[in-house]
């Protein structure tokens, strides 16, 4: 096939779309079904018209092949869960009495039933919920959501294309079930997983579908011999069916690696490479194989995970490029566009020329279609779209918000000085020991608590002018009041302010700095029912004034205890914002935390001896291959130590992370030379203590005894022997005790209950300790 006639088969299409609707119709829906307001039969009916308007949005914009099965009502990877039948046996009662209360009780728990692990999907921060599988697992087909959804597309008249999680990929997500031994390994379950896979595909096929995309995310990762041979048997076993749609395998997040020539070799019509500056090494490896040579594909030159504007030019030679290396190539953004928001016309109170560098979903697909178009018919179809694109590079590049010279003055002055505390760690514990009198096994929280409807109400009237500044901050200073009181009845040891001032944990801190841009509208889901509006972070950073000393003093005014001051991060400011992608991530995060160590050494002057600054993000971030990584955990942790550097040695300095795999960064956990740290452990059951125990990990930490991203109580005889479990490897002179993270989505009767819970776990165990 000449590229002429390669080109003329170009189509546009995603591979999923955000879920929760233009004003978050989902989550209020999932919310109020949860809240006994909402029938399920009116949860369902508002998740079909999401679906259809998704669709219908993707048509009129251009786009040839919809997605289906990608709509969630919590997460994707426990679909599959549903649709392969691993349900977990301690839900499976629940499931058989009511499928949907039997979902949300795998994503949310009971307060009899724990839930599913939640950990990070890929280097995202999207949350997937862990699959539990083990030798007795017996997988069953349950194909009735990607065949309904899939239908319900074709009935609109569309070309539709299911989208579902590939086997090999779904069982390297996987993890050992409860009393399963720690070293089984799910891929061994493939043989078992495959022929359900087959007869989903032949129930896909049965239904309309003529493609069916098998995504295989996971084989982005650096993969053993023994996981690309299982890869390999996959696709092999699942091509030579006969009675299956055409299969297209997609991979995104990065390069491919030696996966490339598995895929290219598989008896699969299609691959779905990201071919973005992330990946851009797959364009070389796809020509080093020889291409695809009879096969499909397409070509993620649109990057899905971040909001910039695309270079239309750029994609386009890459697309040429590709018209050599295949038979059919197509356009598409680099992975779903779950991971950016839904449409960047809905913010006006960006300045129009700024917000002309910006694309969210409905601006991606259509950069996509535009891209499908110069593929096709040439770049004289369109000649307008090429230069309003050149126009709107050109002025970002030359905006003075891009530049500011005293930041990068001030940035080209650090030195490995600045990096360092001033005393050890051996020294500063015993300053810190004396200074702030704590007891063993000291009570701490991560620092929000409950934001209730109350708060969101002032904050909204605040905005709108209902209210004025005195009556807002009147609001802020009860709440902060009632927040301190509760903490001292319950008997905790270092209290929080309870961040009521706070709307998310980096848009509040983006919001009082300079280079960064807050979005009215720009929702991304976390987990769940869980959205986020990630700032962006447009150009070089500064910080005009100091963003959390009036409240935190005001606190301790309030109580004899320490009062922790509390900030976000560096890597997490980048993390849980859309970056620009005009400077290396370690430039941004030196300016980060030359803007945060100003704040802290603020706090302290103002008489805060307790500063956690939380980095829940720093695993998250963690390249997903091992030799980018080196690079990364260099200037991520220096990036921590420039924050905290400036503090005396009696100033104890805590960090937080939560929701990851934190065994394989260990060693840059050390590196941060924090005082103490606090993580999450209750659903993994204390994993992270003894990862921190065999590394040798020297200072304090409070692995968590209490699982807040789920509405049960934990009892406080479950703490107890969570916190046994903890000092089984951390001593207690070194541990400490408090939740997973942060309280700000609980409500307050639940979050009550489990901290007094909490505290009385541990007066049970220190009272169980050694004389002294």
């Amino acid at each position: 096939m000449t590229a002429k006639s390669a080109a003329a088969a170009a189509r546009a299409t995603v591979y999923g779309y955000p879920r929760q609707g233009q004003n978050r119709e989902l989550k209020k829906a999932i919310e109020g079904y949860w809240k006994g307001r909402v029938t399920a039969d009116a949860l369902h009916a508002t998740a079909a018209e999401l679906r259809r308007s998704n669709w219908q949005q993707l048509a009129e914009a251009g786009i040839h092949e919809v997605p289906t099965g990608d709509f969630s009502y919590y997460d994707h990877v426990l679909d599959t869960t549903v649709m392969v039948g691993a349900i977990p046996d301690r839900h499976r009662a629940a499931v058989d009495a009511d499928a949907t209360d039997g979902y949300f009780a795998m994503a949310r728990g009971t307060q009899e039933v724990a839930p599913l692990e939640m950990t990070k999907w890929f280097d995202t921060n999207y949350h997937y919920l862990v699959p539990e599988l083990g030798p007795d697992t017996v997988f069953t087909a349950d194909p009735a959501k990607q065949v309904s959804e899939l239908k319900e597309a074709l009935s609109q008249g569309l070309t539709a294309r299911p989208v579902l999680v590939g086997p090999v990929t779904y069982l390297l997500l996987a993890k050992p079930a409860p009393g399963v031994a720690a070293d089984f390994e799910p891929l061994t379950l493939l043989d078992r997983l495959l022929p359900v896979y087959a007869e989903l595909l032949a129930d896909l096929r049965a239904a309309g579908a003529e493609w069916v995309q098998l995504d295989e995310a996971a084989l982005v990762q650096d993969r053993t011999p023994a996981e690309l041979n299982a890869a390999t048997r996959a696709y092999r076993d699942l091509g030579a069916l006969t009675d299956r749609p055409k299969l297209l395998v997609a991979s995104y997040f990065d390069r491919i690696g030696d996966a490339l020539p598995v895929l290219a070799k598989a008896p699969v019509e299609g691959l779905a490479l990201d071919f973005t500056e992330a990946a851009a090494a797959n364009l070389d490896a796809l020509a080093a194989v020889g291409g695809l040579p009879g096969k499909r594909l397409v070509a993620g030159v649109v990057n899905g995970r971040n909001i910039w504007i695309n270079d239309l030019h750029k994609s386009l030679s890459t697309l040429g490029t590709l018209l050599g290396l295949a038979d059919r190539v197509d356009v598409a953004a680099s992975c779903s566009l779950l991971h950016v928001p839904l449409d960047a016309a809905a913010e006006k109170d960006i300045d129009p020329q700024i917000l002309r560098w910006l694309a969210f979903a409905k601006q991606k697909t259509s950069e996509i279609v535009t891209l499908a178009r110069g593929l096709t018919q040439g770049t004289d179809a369109i000649t307008a779209e090429l230069a309003a694109n050149r126009a709107d590079l050109a002025s970002r590049a030359s905006s003075p918000i891009t530049h500011d010279p005293a930041v990068r003055a001030r940035a080209a002055t650090i030195t490995a000085y600045d990096s360092r505390r001033s005393h050890p760690y051996r020294g500063r514990a015993a300053a810190q020991r004396a200074h702030l009198q704590l007891p063993l096994l000291p009570t701490t929280t991560i620092g929000s608590f409950p934001q209730t409807g109350e708060l969101r109400t002032a904050r909204a009237d605040l905005r709108a002018g209902r209210i004025d500044t005195a009556g807002y901050e009147e609001r802020i200073r009860a709440e902060i009041g009632e927040v301190i009181a509760f903490q001292e009845k319950a008997g905790l040891d270092v209290l929080v302010h309870g961040e009521p001032e706070r709307n998310d944990m980096v848009q509040y801190f983006a919001e009082q700095l300079t280079g960064y841009l807050a979005t009215q509208h720009g929702w991304v889901q976390s987990y769940g029912t869980r959205y986020v509006r990630p700032p962006i972070l447009a150009g070089d950073i500064s910080r005009p004034e100091a963003m959390t000393v009036r409240w935190t003093t005001y606190a301790q005014s309030l109580t004899p205890k320490p009062v922790k001051g509390m900030l976000t991060g560096p890597v997490t400011m980048l993390a849980w914002s859309f970056v620009r992608d005009d400077q290396p991530l370690g430039d941004t995060a030196r300016q980060v935390a030359l803007a945060l160590r100003d704040e802290v050494n603020d706090l302290e002057a103002a008489g805060t001896s307790v500063i956690q600054v939380d980095e829940p993000a720093l695993r998250e971030t963690l390249p997903l291959r091992a030799a980018d990584r080196p690079a990364y955990l260099m200037w991520a942790t220096e990036a921590f130590r420039l924050t905290t550097g400036g503090v005396r040695p009696d100033t104890q300095i805590h960090t937080h992370m939560c929701y990851a795999e934190f065994g394989d960064i260990v060693q840059a956990i050390d590196d941060l030379d924090a005082d103490v740290i606090s993580l999450e452990a209750a659903r993994s059951h204390m994993q992270v203590a003894r990862e921190l125990a065999a590394h040798g990990y020297p200072r304090e930490a409070g692995p968590g005894v209490y699982d807040i991203h789920s509405p049960r109580v934990p009892s406080a005889v479950e703490a107890a022997a969570l916190l046994r479990a903890g000092l089984e490897a951390i001593p207690a002179e070194r541990l400490w005790v408090n939740p997973d993270c942060g309280l700000k989505t609980r409500g307050w009767p639940e979050t009550r209950a489990s901290l007094e819970n909490l505290v009385a776990a541990a007066r049970t165990v220190r009272s169980e300790l050694p004389a002294s």
